[in-house]
Parts: structure tokens; sequence; C-alpha cells
């Protein structure tokens, strides 16, 4: 057997949850949400949902389950699923979220503050439409029944534009 070139890491410490996955808990349980998006210039479309985050993997893992109510426009049946985590490997959040009205996978990457308040997540993906993009989205938390969600995006160098806002009330 042959020297190892680089040493491996302690896969026990690293499968044990860190300290900032308790984090994570305060998203727990179900949801209603007030979805409002800006598809362009004027005013906003508004549809409601339903949110269900479960931890899991020994709470490593925020699932996420959403099913939007019935509605007029482009996603009558709206439905989207996501995963929230952290890596102790990078120190960062991250988080991985697909939906009906899409068939890209939106990758995001980013921080929270030493609170657990206001997060921070980055993404660089494709829009529907097929011209790459970047944004970010910001949570906070308002207190424990409520938090909002606000995602803007970047094209070709133009200032940050509020494209949704998601307001969650525990139900």
């Amino acid at each position: 057997m042959g020297e190892e070139s680089c040493s491996m890491p302690d896969f026990a410490e690293m499968s044990k949850p860190a300290p900032e996955h308790e984090h994570l808990k305060q998203f727990e349980g179900t949801w209603r949400a007030e979805v409002s998006m800006w598809m362009g210039p004027g005013e906003a479309m508004v549809v409601t949902g339903t949110m269900v985050n479960e931890l899991e993997l020994g709470g490593k893992f925020l699932k996420q389950t959403y099913t939007g109510d019935p509605c007029e426009g482009p996603f009558p049946e709206f439905a989207g699923r996501g995963w929230f985590g952290f890596n102790k490997a990078s120190g960062k959040y991250e988080g991985m979220w697909i939906d009906n009205a899409a068939t890209m996978m939106h990758l995001d990457q980013g921080t929270v503050d030493a609170g657990g308040k206001k997060w921070v997540m980055h993404r660089v993906s494709e829009s529907p439409c097929g011209d790459g993009s970047s944004g970010r989205s910001e949570v906070t938390i308002e207190d424990a029944d409520h938090h909002t969600m606000t995602s803007f995006t970047v094209k070709g160098g133009q200032e940050d534009m509020k494209h949704m806002e998601i307001k969650y009330t525990r139900a």
C-alpha cells in the first residue's frame, strides 16, 4: 500500500450536525405563503399557497414542499420542492429548489447573521428564457410565526431587480 497524498477528513465528525444547523429549526412546520411576483413592469401578480418544512436526516437538512392554491394565470397548479442545509466543509448554507414552472434547478449558497435572523443566499442560473442571470435571496425572520423571502435578479450588469417576495405566516 502506498502513502496517501492527502489526509482524509474525519467523516464521523463531519456527519454530526453543527451549531449552524440549529438555525434551520425555526423554519419547521406548515406555513401559509403570500407570493408577489413581478413578471415585468407594473403591478405584481399575487398568489397564495402552503409550504411544509420538515427536518430530515438527523436534523441536517430542511425538506421543503410547496403547493400553490389553484389560481388563474401562467402557473395554475404551481408546486415546488427544495432542500436546504449547512455544509460544514464550506462553512456555507446551501439550497436547491425545483418547481413545475421551469426545468432548471436553482442552486444557492450563502450565510446567516449570528442571530439566525437575516439570511443572504446567492445564485447563478439560467432563466426560463435561457438568458443567464445571477441574483440573491434575502430571508428575514420577523418573529417565530413570520418570515419574508425577497428575491432579486441581476441580468447584463443591471442593478438588482426585485422579482419576488414571499410573506410566510405559520399555519
